[in-house]
């Protein structure tokens, strides 16, 4: 079956986070809710629901152009609708009660071949289709989003042995490649999987901070980074998602939980949290939290909860000898002395042993459980191959040792090495049946990890690395801290550029499984070779880096960026020098250089001006103008969507809602570009000159005399004006790539050597900020 048209039921948080994010897949969606008492606009509260989400912080649509997909209407006026939709989900109140006469509505008119499922996080399904009609229950699924929608990559997906297998295989394979979800098949167990492990950890987090006196920002310092969890940690978690919520979720899981369930016995709701919620202190969304700022004086003080006391009082900065030591490794952190030590072998040794002794209850896999958590609480390390880090073995021997039982699957792990394995290049995982199987991959999953285990690179250095991955194709890898460029980068780029063709290669993908694509340049090592006054040196490596991405544009072979999360800078600019790229959906591009006093200089104006002359407006200034406001305000995109919108990708490029399928796709396009492949032909430039700068200019002045640009704004937009108007060029004259590229690396020159831009970089290094000056 085919999924074409997708209703709501529910316009609450969750339900209009999902509508919004099926429109970002390009899905007419259906959003419903019911009729409120005396309402005048009969679909007040869907239409409500919508207008929140144009305005959301951070954005739940992917453009603008989305929400005009999602309809609102209400169950009373427009249920027959639902004839219309192929899958139909319901995200309303968690009563059982409510669900079910809901379902018997939805059975009336939904048609035979339309999957219905429900996002509850806490009902089982077996009692949501207790009662119901068999061919109603043979379509049913459970498919917990998690929130927010848009950016959580967890879904999990539970069905029942008489579900229609086209059903569950037509909704699977529709959220992995439409809506770029990390599909997870559970049991039909209470809290399913992420959270019955995370409340299990939270709760163990919150009792042992405060029998053993942990302050909070001590135990988000321990149980945060170190461990590979975001730098929330459990406290920081409580207030984002709500503290309030957590009461509501034991409740609803205290009621299907199997007697002597660890769970139980952390369950209660301690008295200094209960008094929180009570006082309306729920977390960001209401007076605060665990954290809260005090706006005093017109300043901020981020205040924290005494959890002794009740009481705030300033936040400290947690000083702990065990997180430095966790820089060696996960294990040197549980067995530091310290009370940041001790409290985190308290809590992991638990939830580890908690997560082993589930196994196969809640999943099949060790792998599924380990995936559940990365992708729905963002850990970088699942339960078990963060056992691995610290070492199986060493685990069972400190449950014991703390008189804890050790589960039997942490045991035949111990006593086999671990959870995981590579064996001839493949990664395996224990079974709960103690034998070894493969880590399954969806087809057309292409990870570079698992081309990483299976050799060693074509080349390396330092900063990069050159992997084969199949079919004639090589991937160039970045691999700095933040993966920021560097001399070295850009000797791998070369590198890349002479070693395809040698080896009878056929094309080049760029991409990387970091975090983010490409910060851009190393702008430490930029900003000491300045305060070292090495002028030559800089100077030199601007023009490599211009020679470098000139190569590769040039090169006699397809090159495809395949970016996901941030690509600022110079890692916008190598995308743009590429032939074409296969972006993630969730793309965060721009050329940000004014940020920090200086212009892009690796071709970055070069190209923007050359990709704004085809197809726009005739005549020089358009094209001048649009790239002007573009990288004079910085703009950053919020989606892949937005940056084709802005112009930092091609009409003809493409977007990738899964990001594991993103190299896999990206190597197809480059495949499909090398049959009879030819570089571009270089472009020529027909700019303003003189006068093109001067308009430019006059305009930056108003805006200066306006309080929008500061001073040090209008030396930088002034010398990216007489880049982008061509110098002293004549408007007749035209000008070659050479010539804007030394355009582009003299005022970066000029600009590097500026006090007030040496200011920006320092406070951008300093503090992650830049610097109005």
């Amino acid at each position: 079956m085919e999924i074409r048209k997708v209703a709501v039921i529910g316009a609450g948080v969750m339900g209009a986070g999902i509508a919004a994010h099926l429109a970002n897949a390009g899905v007419p969606v259906l959003l419903l809710d019911i009729v409120p008492e005396g309402a005048e606009d009969r679909d007040a509260l869907a239409k409500g629901a919508l207008e929140r989400l144009r305005k959301a912080k951070p954005a739940a649509f992917m453009h603008r152009g989305a929400a005009r997909l999602v309809t609102p209407g209400n169950v009373e006026d427009h249920l027959e609708r639902l004839a219309e939709c192929d899958w139909i989900i319901e995200a309303v109140v968690e009563r059982l009660d409510v669900k079910q006469a809901l379902y018997r509505r939805i059975e009336a008119v939904r048609r035979p071949d339309a999957v219905v499922s429900s996002n509850t996080s806490t009902i089982p399904r077996a009692r949501l289709v207790a009662g119901l009609p068999e061919p109603f229950a043979a379509s049913f699924l459970i498919t917990h989003f998690f929130n927010p929608p848009r950016y959580m990559r967890l879904l999990e997906l539970v069905a029942g042995p008489e579900v229609r297998p086209e059903a569950v295989e037509a909704v699977a394979a529709f959220c992995d490649r439409r809506l770029g979800k990390g599909v997870v098949r559970c049991k039909d167990t209470p809290g399913f999987i992420a959270n019955r492990i995370g409340i299990f950890w939270m709760q163990t987090a919150l009792a042992a901070a405060i029998e053993q006196g942990v302050p909070v920002e001590e135990a988000d310092a321990v149980l945060g980074r170190p461990l590979g969890i975001p730098k929330t940690g459990v406290f920081g978690l409580a207030d984002l998602v709500g503290i309030d919520l957590m009461p509501h979720l034991m409740e609803s899981l205290l009621a299907t939980l199997p007697p002597g369930d660890p769970l139980r016995a952390v369950a209660e709701v301690p008295p200094v949290v209960a008094r929180m919620i009570a006082e309306g202190y729920t977390g960001r969304k209401g007076k605060g939290g665990f954290y809260r700022l005090r706006r005093d004086d017109g300043g901020r003080l981020k205040e924290a909860l005494d959890l002794a006391s009740g009481a705030y009082r300033p936040a400290r900065k947690a000083r702990l000898e065990s997180v430095e030591a966790a820089r060696t490794g996960p294990r040197a952190l549980l067995e530091h002395p310290d009370r940041g030590g001790r409290y985190a072998r308290h809590v992991m040794l638990r939830v580890i042993a908690y997560a082993a002794a589930l196994v196969p209850e809640i999943a099949e896999r060790a792998s599924a459980v380990d995936e559940a958590m990365r992708l729905g609480y963002n850990w970088r390390w699942g339960p078990f191959e963060l056992a691995d880090r610290i070492g199986a073995g060493w685990l069972g021997e400190a449950l014991a040792a703390d008189g804890l039982e050790v589960p039997p699957f942490l045991a035949r792990a111990a006593q086999a090495g671990g959870f995981y394995r590579v064996e001839a290049g493949r990664l395996e995982e224990l079974g709960p049946d103690g034998a070894w199987h493969a880590v399954p991959r969806a087809p057309g999953v292409l990870l570079l990890r698992d081309v990483q285990r299976r050799g060693e690179p074509l080349a390396r250095n330092g900063s990069a690395s050159l992997w084969d991955v199949g079919e004639g194709v090589a991937c160039l890898e970045f691999h700095t801290k933040m993966n920021a460029l560097d001399p070295q980068v850009l000797a791998m780029v070369r590198r890349a550029v002479e070693e395809i063709p040698a080896r009878g290669m056929r094309a080049l993908v760029i991409h990387n499984e970091g975090e983010h694509f490409s910060a851009g340049a190393n702008l430490g090592l930029l900003l000491y070779s300045a305060n070292l006054a090495l002028w030559d040196q800089i100077e030199a490596m601007v023009r490599e880096g211009q020679e470098t991405y000139l190569a590769l544009k040039r090169a006699p072979f397809p090159v495809v960026g395949a970016p996901s999360g941030m690509a600022l800078g110079g890692g916008c600019e190598i995308l743009l020098h590429c032939d074409a790229v296969q972006a993630h959906a969730e793309l965060y591009m721009g050329l940000v250089e004014v940020g920090v006093g200086l212009i892009p200089a690796w071709g970055g104006c070069k190209e923007l001006l050359a990709r704004f002359a085809r197809g726009g407006p005739r005549g020089p200034m358009p094209p001048v103008m649009r790239v002007f406001e573009t990288i004079s305000l910085a703009k950053v995109s919020t989606s892949a969507e937005e940056a084709r919108e802005l112009g930092y990708l091609g009409p003809d490029d493409g977007i990738t809602m899964n990001r594991d399928r993103l190299l896999a796709e990206a190597r197809a396009r480059a495949l499909a570009l090398a049959e009879g492949y030819r570089p571009p032909e270089p472009p020529t430039f027909v700019l303003p000159g003189p006068a093109g700068r001067v308009a430019l200019e006059m305009a930056l002045e108003d805006f200066r005399k306006q309080g929008k640009a500061t001073a040090h704004d209008v030396v930088v937009a002034c010398e990216l004006a007489r880049v982008l108007s061509g110098g002293e060029t004549d408007v007749t004259a035209a000008l070659a790539e050479e010539d804007l590229l030394a355009l582009e690396r003299a005022a970066f020159m000029r600009l590097v050597r500026h006090p007030d831009t040496l200011a920006r970089m320092e406070h951008m290094l300093e503090t992650g900020k830049p610097l109005r000056n």
